[in-house]
């Protein structure tokens, strides 16, 4: 039997991730994940639009969600929402309330040898993971990011769009890498700090701060 699935949150990554499950669940020899539905506390009107046209239902506010349980026995649920900060605020809400995360892997991501993805991550398609990498909780690798070996990815860390995060890097719980930021081998991005798109990242971030440009400053 499938396990059942709450997306959270209505808006584009929450819809891309709809996407993802569709993907695993063509992937498998037998339907993996059925989805219950989204919920998100303030949708808008275009984003409960796009919900309707494919079929999935605005089931209320996260509020709701945990208020009324599970819809389900079997549900999980995943964060589709990209900032760090409101991500963790949620993820804690719902842990606290005891419903499970949900680990979402694109079929098309690649991983080498001795790779560890924490509860509640989700992968999009073409992420590359090469060796001895650790993934912490509610981490996400967005379309065509890599990272690289020997590298530890915090909780709730954000790694956008064809980011690159080359070996032997550690990325602190909270941290959001932008569309096309690279951070060079053995280099520490701290707890909370923002990488901008495409900066290059040629040495520690402290944390906190927001660092852009080439090289990132």
């Amino acid at each position: 039997m499938p396990d059942t699935l709450v997306v959270v949150g209505a808006g584009g990554f929450g819809r891309e991730v709809l996407d993802i499950v569709d993907a695993v669940n063509d992937a498998a020899a037998a339907t993996v994940w059925t989805i219950a539905g989204v919920v998100d506390d303030s949708p808008t009107e275009a984003n409960l639009a796009h919900l309707e046209s494919r079929g999935v239902p605005y089931l209320g506010t996260t509020a709701e969600l945990i208020g009324t349980g599970s819809p389900t026995p079997a549900t999980h649920y995943v964060v589709g929402i990209g900032g760090p900060a409101v991500r963790r605020a949620i993820a804690e809400r719902i842990n606290a309330a005891g419903l499970e995360p949900a680990t979402l892997v694109h079929p098309s991501v690649t991983t080498g040898f001795d790779v560890e993805i924490g509860p509640g991550s989700v992968l999009c398609a073409g992420v590359r993971m090469t060796t001895h990498i650790r993934l912490g909780r509610h981490v996400h690798l967005n379309l065509n990011s890599t990272v690289g070996h020997d590298t530890t990815v915090g909780d709730y860390v954000s790694a956008n769009p064809l980011s690159s995060i080359s070996g032997d890097c550690v990325i602190e719980d909270d941290a959001l890498i932008g569309v096309g930021g690279v951070i060079l081998n053995g280099v520490r991005v701290g707890r909370g700090s923002v990488v901008g798109g495409s900066a290059c990242v040629v040495k520690d971030v402290p944390p906190g701060v927001v660092v852009k440009g080439v090289p990132a400053r």
